[in-house]
């Protein structure tokens, strides 16, 4: 066997599998499964398969996800941070695709951490109606904000909050809700032998607490008639049905949705409710809800090309509660500027930063930067970007929600970062330049995949770059900021002037 597994798990699937186990047991024996999703933002699918330079295989529960190999590293193409694909384990991509999100939707990413489902949803919403990324684990919130910048969401906020907390911020508001639990991640093994090494048989009833308890404050968030997906990346029974078992029998409002057929889902397995140790056997649980369970999905590495998952949709159908509140309103992109000063929030890149200083040393006032915010987009863009204004000290947002809702939360991001003052000059942002098309801008230079200009452009570099080459949509002066593409595909900025491209791609974000 290729990975090492504990001997206490390989008795508990023997157990549960029977005549399973032994093909179970051969999976172990391939090497993992690697895929990439399409970030529909940017590029459609079958835009993509024209222009791909990896061989793909369809993931069947994925219209946008492909398998394709470990030995093309697909994390070292230009196309990669361009944002126009996502690496991500296949499974991984089912929770997402299962909670049916539509633009429009009001989304909530409890777990979201690094940003897979996130960037996920995001794709599904087209821009329209809001995402808001959460992770309580604050180290973790730097990859989140990472990926959906990276990836061109304009419509997203970033938290680093407890459900607790969110409960009271956002009450019977979110359509949609993603619970990507954390769990024992028996279903991770192959894919990462290190949480093998890791793994205690009681972690099953260590987390079972932690997922009722999400379960709990998820629900108050939810919108009237709204979804939730429950996923795990584990096998234990605990984890999965018994904890659906439990909900069901706290919220009979809630009825699970059967998951699309041919796809890959193996169905919930409720009569492995009696070998769970958290489930009561005092009282037998109701008919009407074990029959549901089967409705639950579970990929398992022996029936498909990836690792272990459990999914579950539940559906609200009926509520006491109604949602609706000041920012159900849509955004427009002219309502009153409002200046973000939630105490907690910090733009990780300019901690603590309130202020901005001109070059004679005054102190710039809000509306100073505001005024400088709108210079640049009326020199270097060609329409106003939509949302609500929030400012925290020179840094500008453009954010899906007003400024009130937020007061009080940690918040790692208000909403699409535009830019910053900086000695009395605004500084676009790089989110600013990976959500932009070329038709948004006054300018663009396409790099070439012949020789080397994109991968001295990724490495920081100043490009030699001819006036002939730089592309002005309004007739305007080559002189000033351009948007640099691949492909027709946002890289970042330059600076161009005589000849020459200043480069702008962030020290952080450079090819190694």
């Amino acid at each position: 066997m290729s990975v090492s597994l504990p001997d206490e798990f390989l008795a508990r699937m023997k157990g549960l599998l029977k005549t399973d186990y032994e093909s179970f047991l051969l999976s172990y024996e391939h090497s993992k499964y690697v895929g990439i999703r399409i970030n529909t933002l940017k590029v459609d699918v079958e835009t993509f398969k024209e222009i791909s330079p990896f061989e793909l295989k369809p993931i069947p529960w994925c219209p946008s996800g492909f398998y394709v190999h470990e030995a093309d590293k697909p994390g070292k193409h230009p196309y990669y941070h361009a944002g126009l694909y996502y690496i991500q384990e296949p499974s991984a991509m089912a929770p997402a695709e299962a909670l049916g999100v539509q633009p429009g939707d009001k989304v909530l990413d409890l777990c979201a951490a690094p940003g897979g489902k996130s960037t996920q949803i995001a794709a599904k919403l087209q821009g329209q109606g809001m995402l808001v990324s959460n992770d309580i684990h604050s180290e973790r919130t730097k990859a989140l904000a990472k990926n959906i910048e990276l990836y061109g969401v304009r419509n997203a906020i970033v938290l680093n909050e407890s459900p607790a907390d969110l409960r009271q911020a956002f009450p019977n508001f979110f359509t949609k809700i993603m619970i990507d639990a954390p769990c024992s991640g028996e279903g991770m093994f192959r894919k990462d032998e290190g949480m093998s090494a890791e793994w205690k048989a009681d972690w099953r009833s260590k987390y079972s607490g932690m997922q009722k308890e999400i379960l709990v404050q998820a629900v108050e968030m939810l919108a009237e008639s709204g979804t939730i997906v429950y996923s795990t990346c584990t096998f234990a029974p605990e984890e999965n049905e018994a904890i659906m078992a439990w909900f069901l029998s706290q919220h009979p409002e809630f009825s699970v949705v059967p998951l699309p057929a041919n796809q890959g889902f193996a169905a919930g397995r409720p009569e492995w409710l009696d070998e769970c140790d958290n489930v009561s056997h005092e009282g037998q649980i109701a008919e009407s809800i074990r029959s549901q369970l089967v409705n639950c999905g579970r990929l398992w590495p022996h029936l498909i090309e990836g690792e272990g998952h459990f999914l579950t949709i539940l559906q609200r159908n009926r509520s006491n509660q109604s949602s609706g509140s000041e920012i159900d309103a849509p955004i427009t992109g002219e309502e009153e500027i409002t200046v973000y000063k939630n105490k907690h929030s910090q733009h990780p890149q300019h901690k603590g930063k309130k202020q901005d200083k001109s070059k004679t040393g005054a102190i710039l006032q809000e509306s100073d930067v505001l005024a400088l915010w709108q210079h640049f987009v009326s020199e270097n863009l060609l329409s106003q970007p939509q949302g609500n204004p929030i400012l925290f000290g020179g840094h500008v947002y453009m954010s899906p929600l007003l400024q009130v809702k937020l007061n009080g939360l940690r918040t790692i991001r208000p909403g699409w970062y535009v830019g910053t003052v900086h000695h009395g000059r605004f500084s676009p942002g790089h989110p600013l330049a990976t959500a932009l098309r070329c038709d948004e801008v006054v300018r663009y230079v396409e790099l070439s995949f012949n020789n080397q200009e994109v991968i001295s452009y990724l490495k920081g570099e100043t490009l030699t770059i001819s006036q002939e080459r730089i592309v002005c949509n309004n007739n305007s002066a080559p002189k000033g900021y351009v948007l640099v593409t691949i492909n027709g595909f946002s890289l970042g900025f330059g600076k161009w002037l005589d000849g020459m491209l200043k480069n702008e791609y962030p020290a952080g974000w450079r090819w190694t």
